[in-house]
């Protein structure tokens, strides 16, 4: 089948890598400052997934027909990705992005003129982009799909990596938000999701961001799907049990990511000089409070020290996170 991957990095490079490796024939839009090492070296795929030289065809936005388009940038540039690449005609698109509402904003975007039934994608696999055209899978996990339709894009997906078809797409949303709760913290310190958790006081400060989303996900009515591990019956026992009980979350999602460090999507764009997803993280808890006048005090103030970060390009000490946080 002809499939479009929209944005190369971590996740659309592994995707448009074990789509190739699958016989798929694969076409990656990318943007202009990797579309060249795209074009001379395709995509190397090392790590969880296996070893794979994809030679992929790569061009600045799609044309011609397509039987899947499948939608990787990052948060901010979702919107500005799918009109650039509307032109194409595709009967299938699936969005995998963090936050809440993806596949809200992709249906939006393309219009009612466009014919398309949009899924929602979350890649739980942890995946690094070494540098452009090169992406390593440091812990291995499947893709999770729902909405539109899903049991057609899992058929397409299936013979090139897990994929597990989901039920309740808000849900499983929610509980993503707690798995990227992860992606915080070592983009202000500059330390790997696994020395992150190991240090005391930021398994603390994890652990409370972790319970804010919880307590603001059950104000909101929202019913946590199961997603790699995690359960409404095992968030709701994190969000009831005393804080330093509840750390034993936070020690097992390090215990999945494996030995090698993961730095997380956030710390991989500000290493990049790109702009972070976290106001689709940690603010979109922040946005679910202010819906009813709640407030997320945690998760604002992390969404506060990575844009100063993202401005600075200094890293914050353990001292100062925990100075930063609310008491």
């Amino acid at each position: 089948m002809r499939i479009g991957i929209v944005g190369a990095g971590a996740v659309g490079g592994a995707i448009a890598a074990v789509l190739d490796r699958a016989g798929h024939d694969v076409v990656v839009a990318a943007r202009p400052d990797a579309l060249q090492r795209l074009q001379d070296g395709g995509i190397l795929l090392d790590g969880a997934f296996g070893a794979h030289s994809a030679q992929i065809e790569a061009a600045t936005s799609l044309s011609g027909d397509f039987e899947l388009v499948v939608f990787a940038t990052k948060a901010p540039d979702l919107a500005a990705a799918v009109e650039a690449n509307a032109g194409a005609r595709f009967p299938l698109a699936l969005v995998v992005r963090n936050g809440l509402g993806a596949r809200d904003e992709v249906e939006r975007a393309l219009g009612d003129s466009h014919p398309t039934r949009v899924s929602g994608g979350l890649a739980v696999f942890a995946a690094s982009l070494v540098d452009p055209g090169h992406v390593t899978i440091t812990a291995p996990a499947p893709l999770y799909i729902g909405g539109g339709d899903a049991q057609a894009v899992t058929a397409i997906l299936r013979g090139a990596l897990p994929v597990v078809v989901s039920d309740d797409p808000i849900g499983a949303e929610w509980t993503k938000l707690v798995v990227n709760q992860v992606n915080a913290l070592p983009a202000i310190t500059g330390l790997s999701v696994q020395a992150t958790i190991a240090d005391r006081r930021l398994r603390r400060a994890l652990t409370r961001g972790i319970r804010e989303t919880v307590a603001i996900a059950r104000r909101s009515g929202v019913c946590f799907a199961r997603l790699q591990g995690l359960s409404d019956p095992l968030l709701r026992l994190v969000g009831a049990l005393p804080i330093a009980l509840a750390e034993f979350l936070p020690r097992a999602m390090a215990r999945r990511m494996g030995a090698t460090p993961n730095p997380g999507s956030t710390l991989q764009s500000i290493r990049r000089g790109r702009p972070t997803e976290v106001d689709w993280l940690n603010g979109a808890v922040v946005r679910a409070a202010e819906a009813f006048s709640g407030a997320a005090p945690v998760n604002a103030a992390l969404v506060d020290m990575v844009h100063e970060v993202e401005r600075t390009g200094r890293f914050f000490s353990v001292d100062e996170v925990v100075a930063a946080l609310p008491r």
